[in-house]
């Protein structure tokens, strides 16, 4: 998975950059059709604000986060993430299923 990461307002350090790699690899275990994600980390007044466009196979995912922490915002959106991934997953997984109960056995 390529993780392109824009900071706005915002220096993005090696310690940001690592923590933000090693957290959107949960998305990978749960989904491994994840072709690229664009994360932007960016600092209004004092919100720490993340947001990120998941790009998969068959569907691109967006979710936003914010907090009074940057960690604290990246944790929230991968947990965001997570789920929509979860969800995304499971309709694949069922509307597979649903069509193949479907064929006829003649």
């Amino acid at each position: 998975m390529q993780i392109n990461l824009t900071g706005h307002h915002v220096d993005v350090t090696d310690s940001l950059r690592n923590y933000v790699n090693e957290k959107m690899g949960k998305l990978e275990r749960h989904f491994d059709k994840v072709s690229n994600t664009h994360v932007i980390l960016s600092l209004e007044n004092v919100t720490h604000k993340a947001e990120a466009t998941v790009h998969m196979s068959g569907n691109d995912i967006f979710a936003e986060a914010n907090e009074s922490d940057m960690y604290a915002a990246i944790d929230a959106l991968v947990d965001k993430l997570d789920r929509q991934v979860k969800k995304h997953k499971e309709k694949l997984k069922n509307h597979l299923h649903h069509k193949q109960s479907e064929i006829p056995l003649s």
